[in-house]
């Protein structure tokens, strides 16, 4: 996974996708980021859908991952920046899939559009119709730009349909079981850190207290950590605050970087780890819940290189897709939970990894993904 950063993936509605020097075609055709199984284009005229579905991997079983509603903003094509962000997405989907200890394979998909101007129960139920046509091969669920009620109507065409609402035999908003297991990272990370799996008494960065960072506040307040926010929306902070007046916010991410901090907790876009964020950090410890955080490869050398230790932001943020994953047998919270609790020894394992083969912990968690994915390959 470390060397598939060279498209920054959009993980907020009002972030760009930047593309890769690549084509789509070099990606999945020539490269070394190849190896996605399949990749369907989709187009129905009459509801305005244009979608991208990428399957990277059904080896350990039909790919899962969630579908993104969001315009591309690029100078040459959208439509290759969408596809872009579908292959590096399914193919994060796999590792991530592969290490929660999930029988499911890596897929995504991308509608593209703004969700706000073109959405309609027409163009949903055109999309689930051509996830329908794959027969199984990829299960859906919510991403941004997607949300449960959506997931409802896409369901409506298609039984490989995850994240419904609870009305609907579903599983409901993600996010809960993704800050959870987010924290469960944390824990692990300040094990390592401290000697300790606790946040009580530390200094905790949160940026982006949206879906999933909202609930990760209030993990950390029970916790008995000091917790600093930021958003790029006055509404979430105020959110936050209203209910934890205690919390501190400050103006912007560059801020938050730059405080005392013992833990940095990106939560918002991709790409969040650039040279400039890794130079001017002071936490500790790098763990959130973003995806894609790593923005090029070798920036996760540079973070073990000024003795921060990073938590792999695939590994703890897969209480989301546990969550989901458990709806196609029957949801059942607490048996959710508790396979995202295991998130806490699956960190640990890979800082064990990564301490014994000398490598950094992205390292680390790549190897360990792999060789799962090798050995339940079929035949």
């Amino acid at each position: 996974m470390t060397d598939v950063r060279h498209t920054v993936s959009v993980d907020g509605p009002t972030g760009s996708a930047v593309s890769g020097s690549s084509s789509p075609l070099t990606t999945l055709f020539a490269s070394d980021q190849g190896g996605h199984e399949q990749v369907l284009l989709c187009q129905d005229r009459a509801s305005g859908l244009k979608a991208v579905i990428a399957i990277h991997s059904t080896a350990l079983g039909p790919a899962l991952g969630g579908t993104r509603f969001h315009a591309y903003a690029s100078e040459t094509c959208p439509e290759d920046a969408a596809v872009m962000d579908a292959l590096n997405l399914a193919r994060g989907m796999s590792y991530k899939n592969a290490l929660a200890g999930l029988d499911h394979g890596g897929g995504k998909a991308v509608i593209i559009g703004d969700p706000e101007q073109i959405k309609t129960e027409e163009l949903l139920l055109a999309y689930g119709r051509f996830v329908a046509s794959l027969g199984g091969r990829y299960v859906t669920a919510c991403d941004v730009g997607t949300y449960v009620a959506d997931m409802d109507v896409v369901a409506r065409e298609c039984p490989w349909t995850t994240g419904r609402s609870p009305s609907a035999g579903g599983a409901g908003d993600s996010s809960v079981l993704t800050a959870y297991g987010v924290f469960q990272g944390m824990r692990a990370s300040a094990q390592a850190s401290w000697g300790e799996p606790t946040l009580r008494g530390r200094r905790v960065g949160v940026a982006g207290v949206g879906k999933v960072g909202h609930h990760l506040v209030e993990h950390l307040l029970e916790d008995g950590a000091e917790v600093v926010v930021t958003d790029v929306r006055a509404e979430s902070v105020e959110r936050v605050r209203s209910r934890h007046p205690q919390v501190t916010a400050v103006a912007d991410t560059d801020a938050l970087i730059r405080a005392d901090l013992d833990v940095y907790a990106p939560c918002a876009l991709g790409g969040a780890l650039d040279d400039a964020t890794v130079s001017a950090l002071t936490a500790r410890v790098v763990c959130g819940a973003a995806n894609n955080q790593l923005a090029h490869p070798g920036v996760e050398k540079d973070l073990a290189d000024r003795g921060i230790l990073y938590a792999p932001d695939y590994v703890v943020n897969a209480g989301g897709v546990i969550q989901v994953a458990d709806e196609l047998h029957g949801f059942d919270f607490d048996r959710a939970k508790a396979k995202a609790a295991k998130i806490f020894d699956t960190t640990l394992a890979i800082f064990d990894r990564a301490e014994a083969d000398g490598i950094p912990p992205a390292a680390a968690a790549d190897r360990l993904a792999e060789q799962r994915m090798a050995e339940g390959r079929r035949p």
